[in-house]
């Protein structure tokens, strides 16, 4: 039996992202998971995510950090939670509220990418993830994502159909 990815456990109505949905038919389906204290995803940039010839797209870089992000956030406060009260079933649905990235070198298509993961810091329903993205082990972009807990009310919302 294989572990499930983080987005794996989105509830039906927060897995629809672009990103890291799984119900999204069009979507990147990206798939994080812990990797010791950090988070690990990989991905294969299809040709079409061009930017010039050869080489990566930056608005699909930004997406892989974001999702990748508010993934790790989840699973970090998920944990965290379950630390605090073992029986929990908390609600840990991140949305982005601050994400900045920074392009270091053009990041080549046809190699798989590795996204990587640190919590840098857990307060409340706030976690700050510091990101980078390697290709062929060359880090070519970092970022960081704020994310933040989804407000009861609007889980409770979308989980009621509303």
């Amino acid at each position: 039996m294989t572990k499930k990815s983080f987005q794996e456990y989105y509830p039906e109505p927060f897995a629809h992202c672009y990103g890291c949905g799984t119900l999204n038919e069009y979507g990147l389906h990206i798939q994080s998971y812990w990797d010791g204290d950090e988070s690990v995803c990989h991905f294969m940039p299809k040709p079409y995510h061009i930017a010039i010839p050869g080489y990566v797209y930056g608005g699909l870089l930004a997406s892989l950090i974001d999702c990748h992000g508010t993934g790790t956030a989840a699973a970090a406060l998920y944990k965290a939670a379950k630390e605090r009260d073992s029986n929990a079933e908390p609600n840990t649905r991140t949305l982005t509220a601050s994400l900045h990235v920074d392009y270091l070198k053009p990041t080549p298509l046809g190699v798989e990418l590795e996204v990587r993961g640190k919590v840098k810091e857990l307060t409340g329903r706030k976690a700050v993830i510091e990101e980078w993205i390697l290709a062929n082990g060359v880090t070519t972009v970092r970022g960081e994502v704020i994310a933040v807990q989804v407000p009861e009310s609007l889980v409770d919302e979308l989980l009621q159909g509303k």
